[in-house]
């Protein structure tokens, strides 16, 4: 499998980049992946000049295009501000809106100090669930102080462990529903009339209430209709 690092750091050495690094080898020992680093930095011109002309440089081009077809991805940024790198998203700014869905993704952040960990969960979770990316439920913060204390290992082996099993479910097509079988089965159902499907061994799969009875049937899903949802979210 394919596993595509990307790093915002802007400094040689990076703390960014060592955190993506440690990321990127925990996942190694779960599962057998392909590693490929995209450092931002180095695309900084590039996406500048894509948002002014349209078109991606060569290597600019080239990192998109292996963000879009990774099996899975890490993604480490810098906090800046309180929120992630004007870089960072700017390089998800310039990727096809399509490119992520339903792709896992691991969130990680460094920072000079833990005040900025919950940016993991204010920004970037919401960002890469915009981008229908499957985020995993484990993201790590590291600030300065974090670096040879106890806790930064126990938190990047859990959270390889977890990417590592969502590539293994998605890439095998295990607990998961296709797109293309939603469709064939809901026929002209109303999209607006849907539930979310959730794969408690996984991630989530999003299904039409047509679908609900077959589901909620399966050992391994749990139904829940879009009302409750937003019962849940209400005050």
């Amino acid at each position: 499998m394919k596993l595509v690092v990307v790093s915002a750091g802007l400094s040689v050495p990076s703390s960014t980049r060592l955190l993506a690094d440690r990321l990127a080898a925990a996942t190694g020992r779960y599962t057998s992946v392909d590693v490929q680093v995209v450092e931002l930095r180095d695309l900084a011109v590039e996406i500048a000049h894509n948002f002014t002309s349209g078109f991606p440089g060569r290597a600019l081009s080239a990192a998109l295009e292996a963000v879009t077809q990774a099996d899975g991805l890490i993604v480490v940024t810098p906090v800046f501000s309180a929120s992630y790198s004007g870089l960072f998203k700017s390089f998800f700014d310039v990727l096809d809106q399509d490119a992520l869905t339903g792709k896992p993704v691991l969130i990680a952040a460094t920072g000079g100090s833990a005040r900025h960990s919950l940016v993991l969960e204010h920004a970037l979770r919401p960002l890469f669930a915009y981008l229908r990316a499957v985020v995993v439920p484990t993201a790590v913060y590291a600030a300065s102080e974090d670096w040879g204390a106890e806790g930064l290992a126990e938190r990047i082996d859990r959270a390889a462990g977890e990417l590592a099993r969502l590539m293994e479910g998605l890439g095998s097509g295990a607990g998961t529903v296709r797109r293309a079988d939603v469709a064939d089965t809901a026929g002209a159902a109303d999209k607006a009339d849907a539930a979310v499907v959730v794969d408690t061994n996984t991630a989530a799969a999003i299904a039409p209430r047509s679908l609900d009875g077959a589901l909620a049937s399966a050992d391994r899903f749990t139904v829940i209709p879009f009302e409750q949802q937003l019962a849940a979210l209400r005050p």
